[in-house]
């Protein structure tokens, strides 16, 4: 199976993730469940030239340099793919993942498409997408470009590391920069924003504390500003920014993340009931003024409640999704308990429920 059929099998068995390692037969992902070929295994040799088949000049040279690259692949027709290659033992291995040709909207996507079109509607502020690895944050703050770029008339600046889904102007005008290529990192490119004349500016991922402090000055001066942070849920994502500084300028990062976050979405994906794919669960917080005066004050443990009770504003608490999921027969009890993050709350609220089959 030459590179073409591989990546082609790939889009059409709807599979994820494809893992190569060196003596090892490939593992697949396939709705969230890691799962091997049971092919042959595949050697040394074959996994390079798989690896600098799909590399250009430069990656071949950035990689050699640092020994581990991210970059992105595309084939005509077929799809675009995340592809990371690094060493293991001495020999190449990589992982590829599926990026789907075309976006979908957020309705498709099992989305909350009130609550994102609602934030997409802010004037400036900054809004994060929060998760795991592999939870979809990036599916989502695409969709949320597509959206904005449908919607509003903007100069919308991208910053990725690698660009994953490529967009096309409509009402806006989108400059996707990719981290290697077009510029040496996020906070050089990020240094420089401010003077290209941004209404939207999104950050692929929020990575380290000098990142997170130019996408904060960049909300504060009257931009929209949407980015990535690997967190498990939107409460630990404003601790996480908090605690990425040191006690002493805690208080004043607390300011500032309260005037300047809109929003923070938190997702997980979920095997569907019927375990043919996978569905978002998401966890959401309303920068409402008592939620700006909670976080100011650091009682960042009062939030859960706020949002349990917010569903008015748009907010909800991953259980309070898992309860509509499950209601709505979209999910099993039993992923349903497995992912409840206060499990014991979770079943007193599926006391008298209705689940739908």
């Amino acid at each position: 199976m030459d590179t073409r059929e591989l990546l082609q099998f790939m889009v059409q068995q709807n599979i994820s993730d494809i893992h190569f390692k060196a003596n090892c037969a490939p593992l697949i992902r396939l709705n969230g469940q890691l799962l091997s070929t049971q092919k042959e295994p595949f050697s040394p040799e074959i996994i390079h030239h798989i690896a600098f088949s799909m590399m250009n000049d430069a990656h071949k040279k950035r990689f050699e340099a640092e020994g581990e690259i991210d970059f992105s692949y595309s084939l005509d027709n077929v799809s675009r793919f995340r592809v990371n290659v690094y060493r293991q033992k001495g020999t190449l291995a990589m992982s590829l993942r599926v990026i789907p040709l075309q976006l979908k909207p957020f309705e498709e996507l099992n989305l909350p498409s009130a609550t994102l079109q609602k934030l997409c509607a802010v004037p400036s502020g900054l809004i994060l997408l929060a998760g795991v690895t592999g939870a979809g944050k990036t599916t989502t703050l695409n969709a949320m470009v597509n959206h904005l770029n449908q919607a509003y008339a903007y100069n919308i600046i991208t910053i990725e590391d690698p660009i994953e889904f490529y967009h096309k102007d409509h009402r806006s005008s989108i400059s996707q920069r990719e981290v290697g290529n077009d510029t040496v990192s996020f906070a050089t490119a990020l240094k420089y924003i401010l003077r290209q004349d941004p209404d939207v500016i999104v950050i692929g991922e929020m990575r380290d504390t000098e990142t997170i402090l130019a996408a904060i000055t960049a909300a504060e001066t009257g931009h929209i500003v949407l980015s990535t942070i690997h967190t498990m849920d939107a409460i630990q994502t404003v601790q996480r920014i908090v605690d990425s500084y040191p006690v002493s300028q805690q208080s004043q990062v607390r300011a500032a993340v309260a005037n300047v976050l809109r929003g923070v979405i938190a997702q997980k994906l979920l095997t569907t009931a019927e375990g043919n794919g996978r569905i978002p669960c998401t966890d959401i917080l309303i920068t409402t003024p008592y939620v700006r005066q909670l976080i100011t004050d650091g009682k960042t443990n009062d939030l859960h409640s706020v949002m349990s009770r917010g569903q008015g504003e748009g907010m909800m608490t991953f259980d309070q999704d898992l309860l509509r999921l499950l209601k709505e027969g979209k999910i099993l009890r039993e992923s349903a308990l497995r992912e409840s993050t206060r499990p014991d709350n979770f079943l007193s609220m599926l006391q008298g429920i209705s689940v739908k089959l």
